[in-house]
């Protein structure tokens, strides 16, 4: 479980150090930067990190009053959402992964903060309310907007995979996708997958393969196969499909 989190930001959204990061996935501040450097061209400054040094570090360290030791670092470095994203990929471990999804929730989701009117004049109360009313109206069309964007564009990389036979065919075909989007092979993309389909669902994917073999006699069993004998290829879909995206968001 992760100790409750110094809210550090930067360029108006929410940022981690690099300790910070580090402690959160269970590892070390050196591992945090193998992977950096192992993957430089994947982070973008501004996107997936932001860099600081000299006196730009030393008045947002004045400011911030960070106390997880990082002013001791020469460049400071402040991971967004989605470089976080990219080093929990990078580790792919159970504990990174499950920290990834309570960032997400529970840090870098900034929360609604309600304002209390009950002081105010009725003539202002009255403004206040035709104030939300107008901005709860905007904030519902833009994530309409937004919600049809995106399964359009879900519904755009299911297409392009140029699918006509079953649901095996097109998991399959979803994760050449992603093995070509991610620049690695086949297999490295099934073993992404499988720690993913882990991660969503709880499960242990590999061991639960192994005791369907064993139970029933099998000589060999792919993985498409098998969520197909237990019925779990619609839940596979789903996890290829975000894996997808996930590679398109980074890019």
């Amino acid at each position: 479980m992760m100790t409750k989190l110094q809210v550090i930001e930067q360029n108006n959204q929410r940022v981690l150090t690099t300790n910070q990061l580090a402690e959160s996935y269970g590892t070390d501040n050196r591992r945090i930067s193998e992977n950096f450097n192992r993957n430089e061209k994947r982070f973008k400054e501004g996107k997936h990190f932001y860099s600081l040094q000299g006196q730009e570090k030393h008045e947002f360290l004045n400011h911030t009053q960070i106390a997880d030791g990082s002013k001791n670092a020469q460049i400071l470095y402040l991971w967004t959402e989605k470089g976080a994203w990219l080093h929990a990929k990078s580790l792919n471990t159970d504990q990174a992964w499950d920290a990834y999804e309570m960032l997400v929730d529970d840090y870098y989701e900034v929360k609604n903060q309600t304002l209390n009117t009950s002081q105010l004049s009725p003539e202002l109360q009255m403004f206040d309310g035709l104030f939300k009313a107008v901005a709860k109206n905007e904030l519902e069309t833009k994530e309409l907007k937004q919600e049809q964007e995106s399964i359009k564009h879900r519904l755009d990389n299911i297409d392009s995979l140029d699918t006509v036979g079953d649901l095996q065919q097109r998991l399959n075909a979803m994760i050449r996708r992603y093995a070509q989007g991610e620049g690695i092979g086949f297999g490295q993309a099934w073993h992404d997958f499988r720690a993913n389909f882990n991660t969503a669902y709880r499960t242990n994917l590999k061991l639960l393969m192994n005791n369907y073999q064993d139970k029933h006699n099998l000589k060999s069993l792919t993985m498409p196969q098998y969520l197909s004998l237990v019925d779990r290829l619609p839940d596979a879909i789903r996890v290829a499909d975000k894996m997808i995206n996930r590679v398109d968001d980074a890019s």
